[in-house]
């Protein structure tokens, strides 16, 4: 019997592999330096990354909702706050401002941008808006010059959740320097990502930066001097260690993305029942997913798997619908727009190991399955 040609979603340790004698090099420079939280990686990668996103200060933590939830409190957001939020997002852009006590105002989306239907943004906003926390969702970003005029009129930070779209652009400048702050994760599957839960924030505030930079510290400002209820949050020098090498190969892997996707884009470019996301003309998107929306998903992914294809699903239950969320949410009845992309939209693989002929491979199995 003949096996299908696979086609994993997904291959971190062959990604590592490409690398693996720069990462070695830098966990065994940690090692001999015996320094292993707040060390001169740590320093440097803040100095590096704060570079790469042309922002004025970087500050490492020890996850992407540690980097969100901190942004919030470095902005003031907190009990009796409403923070905008978008409908169709990872939980964990809610649960940052749940954490913080203040009160999630979900935003339905454009269904083919996937990201915040900006024409529904301003009338969201009520004297409790404390801030808008912007997705770059799957790495294409929002309408960042609307966002910026609304924020600028209603005299409100402008917060991005950038956990997905590292190496976005917008304007040919990096998202994340468009909004007030930006917060990363570099869970291990990201366009950049550590070797476990990492994460940081950028600004250009020097105050909002020195704020965060206490909080992640168990609110120290000098040793054993607390002026503030912060956390154990802090980024280790074996993650910074290794996401300084593996920021030296983003642009390169965020390039791989583009073309596969530009594959993609030019096979589907006339299959009106495969819906593909559109990037705004002005916007460059990271490419962390390449998602499609697709009647009958699950028995699509089902078919692609049994071929050979690894697919996933960003994400089948959308955060007003989680237990979690239930019962405070139940209010908003339905989110017509985000409950019918959680419905029908399926990532399909796109790693920088890939090459045109895998993508084609893909797209050409998609094609027969909906066929």
């Amino acid at each position: 019997m003949t096996h299908p040609v696979q086609i994993p979603f997904l291959n971190l340790t062959s990604e590592i592999e490409r690398i693996r004698p720069e990462i070695d090099q830098a966990i065994a420079r940690v090692l001999d330096s015996g320094e292993f939280i707040f060390g001169p990686e740590l320093s440097a990668f803040e100095a590096e990354f704060a570079a790469y996103n042309g922002m004025l200060h970087a500050i490492g933590v020890s996850s992407g909702l540690t980097a969100l939830k901190l942004m919030l409190q470095a902005y003031g957001v907190g009990p009796g706050d409403e923070v905008i939020v978008p409908a169709n997002t990872f939980i964990g852009t809610w649960l940052a401002v749940s954490a913080v006590g203040a009160v999630p105002v979900p935003v339905e989306p454009e269904f083919d941008t996937r990201n915040l239907d900006i024409n529904l943004v301003p009338g969201a906003i009520t004297a409790k808006t404390r801030a808008i926390l912007a997705v770059h969702l799957y790495g294409a970003p929002c309408d960042m010059d609307a966002l910026r005029h609304i924020c600028c009129v209603r005299q409100i930070p402008l917060l991005i959740d950038a956990a997905q779209s590292c190496g976005a652009e917008w304007r040919n400048s990096r998202t994340a320097c468009l909004g007030d702050a930006a917060a990363f994760s570099f869970y291990p599957t990201k366009n950049l990502g550590a070797l476990g839960d990492a994460g940081a924030v950028v600004t250009n505030s020097a105050e909002v930066a020195e704020r965060i930079r206490h909080l992640r510290n168990y609110g120290m400002t000098n040793r054993y001097r607390h002026d503030c209820k912060g956390e154990n949050g802090r980024l280790e020098e074996l993650h910074a260690a290794v996401l300084r090498v593996k920021l030296r190969h983003l642009e390169t892997n965020n390039r791989k993305r583009s073309e596969l996707a530009a594959h993609y884009l030019e096979i589907f470019a006339d299959r009106v029942e495969i819906g593909v996301q559109r990037v705004p003309s002005y916007g460059r998107s990271a490419w962390h997913l390449f998602t499609i929306a697709v009647a009958n998903r699950d028995q699509v992914a089902d078919k692609l798997k049994k071929s050979g294809v690894g697919t996933l699903i960003h994400y089948p239950v959308p955060p007003h619908l989680s237990a979690v969320y239930w019962v405070e949410m139940r209010k908003l009845n339905v989110l017509p727009v985000t409950e019918k992309l959680s419905d029908t939209i399926l990532s399909l693989p796109l790693q920088p190991l890939l090459d045109e002929t895998s993508v084609r491979r893909v797209a050409n199995i998609l094609g027969e399955v909906i066929r």
